[in-house]
């Protein structure tokens, strides 16, 4: 399988060439834990701190980008009919189990914020503040954007063991897998991606 941008022995194991951000995790079929079933997520950080991340395949159902526009007050309620198309087609998704009443916006390269954006990889960024919100709303904001409400956060060697645990696999991104408006097909995407047929999978493997 592919591995990212170190070799394949102890992601994030001293060397910071091992490290993934920038990298997707694709969670195995036989993950334990419900929250990250089936989960495509983007990696944002990873060093020996940590990592954190954002799930790109997990709709916040019944939640909508320009609803959260009025809530958050970046819009009056009156304003909605005013929004550009785009800002309609920014998907809001469940980022992750942490800080989940925050958001957090991956977005194309093209947008910047001086001491808020935070440039990842390959042309990705993520921006955590409403200033981005204020933008999209206004029609200048970034060509590709998702907004996800909370992030996926592992403490220091967390990730490296459950990669050793076969709990996840990782493969490069690209911005079909993170921006992509078909959510449900990102999962089996990503694991044709790393050259895996998802129907060969058990839902026992990596836990013989």
């Amino acid at each position: 399988m592919l591995m990212g941008r170190g070799s394949d022995e102890g992601a994030g194991g001293g060397s910071g060439g091992t490290f993934l951000d920038g990298q997707m995790l694709v969670a195995m079929p036989g993950m334990r834990d419900e929250r990250f079933a089936r989960a495509v997520i983007y990696l944002c950080a990873h060093s020996p701190e940590g990592a954190m991340g954002i799930i790109v395949n997990q709709p916040a159902n019944h939640i909508n980008f320009t609803d959260l526009l009025v809530q958050l007050d970046v819009i009056p309620q009156e304003e909605r009919i005013h929004l550009p198309n785009s800002a309609g087609g920014v998907k809001v998704l469940r980022g992750g189990p942490v800080e989940t009443g925050r958001g957090f916006v991956l977005h194309s390269a093209d947008f910047f914020i001086q001491d808020s954006t935070l440039p990842i990889d390959d042309g990705i960024c993520l921006t955590a503040t409403l200033d981005i919100l204020k933008a999209i709303a206004a029609g200048g904001g970034p060509a590709s954007a998702v907004l996800a409400l909370g992030y996926a956060g592992w403490a220091p060697g967390q990730l490296e063991n459950e990669i050793q645990q076969n709990g996840w696999l990782h493969c490069p991104a690209d911005t079909a897998l993170v921006f992509g408006a078909d959510t449900a097909a990102k999962y089996e995407r990503a694991l044709r991606k790393i050259g895996i047929d998802p129907g060969m999978l058990s839902s026992d493997s990596g836990h013989a």
